[in-house]
């Protein structure tokens, strides 16, 4: 990948440690947890239902393997979405240790 091409991919985080370390202790914060967490039980409930529903609707094994690989997916982007402050800390960490990094060369 070009340089260029990897500076347009480059997760910029505007926001300080301190801002993210107390977002992360928010009851804003705290509800959109509870909130993704729904969402996540939700759909390992739908995951689990697929072999009891797959004996009445006899599905092909085409759209019962996309059905899991679509809420597999969906689980994923929660768990994404619920490291988002532990993310923007590492970028903010490694960018501090880059910095750190060009000054002693």
């Amino acid at each position: 990948m070009e340089e260029e091409e990897k500076q347009e991919y480059e997760l910029t985080v505007n926001a300080t440690k301190a801002q993210i370390e107390n977002f992360k202790e928010s009851i804003l914060w705290q509800d959109i947890r509870r909130e993704l967490s729904f969402w996540s039980e939700g759909f390992n409930r739908e995951m689990k239902s697929i072999v009891d529903n797959a004996e009445g609707r006899n599905p092909s094994t085409a759209s019962v393997l996309l059905h899991m690989g679509d809420l597999n997916g969906r689980m994923k982007a929660v768990e994404y979405f619920l490291n988002l402050p532990d993310v923007f800390l590492d970028v903010l960490e490694a960018k501090k240790d880059e910095s750190r990094s060009e000054q002693t060369e």
